[in-house]
């Protein structure tokens, strides 16, 4: 009886214990997550503040180089082995989409698009992302999950395109260009974070683009005007540093502990957060509109985390 009742204590403790670790992983994910978020929400005004100093080519080119000085740095000094040639395909997708097709395309839809209408694409990013990610790992989130993601890109859509007075820029292309090659990074990211750090992920992706960033670089500069400011350089700073390394490096980590398509639910308050440094570094207005428009977007985001 005695030894019975012991294994039956050690059960419940066993089966406790789970529970509370992974209500820790979930809780520090979604922060990992959260911070990811915040970062990216930066992006556009620092682009927009970059813009200010370097052409569309060269800006791009040269955030990719900070990033990965930066990136290999790091790899260097905790002497992070190659990865295995399994990963270097997926590393690839990253690479494409992430460090260089989603910062070239919106960096030029920016020479035409305001931030608040550029903001339109994150809206849409997060059910992008969740579409790609169930394609690519056969995951099936729940119906509730896909009523409360569309609903939510439906509001930060119907949002950012009342707040750019309803008319579509020249610049369309270049956001849904760039939606789709952002998502697949995103997605091939997550899987691969769950095998690699993701600071590694992140990291070795910018290093597989230097050549071409490097190049990019030199040629951007010789062909493209340089004035230098100091919300030119902050801006190319930020972008490198902030949006590109420290932000896909939590981003990440956090979607590889909660799931890409839970993940990517926390990216609708992006575009919000966004039109937010766009009054107060950008000195754009906003409509009374915002508080509403945050409020469901807040609700969606709190019904997708619940989702099973």
């Amino acid at each position: 009886m005695t030894a019975q009742n012991s294994a039956t204590l050690r059960n419940t403790i066993a089966v406790g214990g789970t529970a509370t670790s992974g209500t820790a992983t979930r809780t520090r994910g979604t922060l990992l997550a959260s911070l990811g978020v915040v970062a990216f929400s930066l992006t556009f005004p620092s682009t927009a503040w970059g813009l200010e100093s370097f052409g569309p080519w060269s800006l791009v080119a040269l955030r990719s180089v900070l990033a990965a000085l930066i990136a290999g740095g790091f790899l260097l000094a905790v002497r992070v082995p190659l990865p295995g040639r399994e990963h270097w395909a997926g590393l690839a997708v990253v690479a494409a989409g992430v460090v260089v097709g989603f910062p070239m395309l919106t960096t030029l839809a920016l020479t035409t698009s305001t931030t608040s209408h550029a903001a339109v694409v994150v809206g849409l990013l997060p059910l992008t992302t969740a579409a790609l990610s169930a394609l690519r790992t056969g995951a099936r989130p729940s119906r509730r999950f896909w009523a409360a993601a569309l609903s939510g890109a439906a509001v930060v859509i119907t949002f950012t395109v009342a707040q750019s007075g309803g008319s579509l820029s020249a610049g369309d292309a270049y956001l849904f260009a760039a939606l789709l090659v952002c998502a697949a990074g995103y997605t091939e990211g997550g899987r691969l974070a769950r095998i690699l750090p993701g600071w590694q992920v992140i990291g070795w992706a910018l290093v597989l683009c230097l050549p071409i960033s490097l190049t990019g670089s030199a040629l951007g500069l010789a062909y493209e005007p340089v004035h230098l400011t100091g919300h030119g350089v902050a801006g190319l700073v930020w972008a490198a540093a902030g949006s590109t390394f420290l932000g896909l490096y939590v981003w990440y980590r956090g979607m590889a502990e909660i799931g890409a398509p839970r993940a990517s639910q926390l990216q609708l308050a992006q575009p919000l957060l966004t039109l937010v440094w766009s009054v107060f570094l950008l000195g754009e207005h906003l409509s009374p509109a915002v508080p509403l428009a945050a409020c469901a977007v807040l609700v969606c985001i709190a019904v997708t985390q619940r989702a099973k």
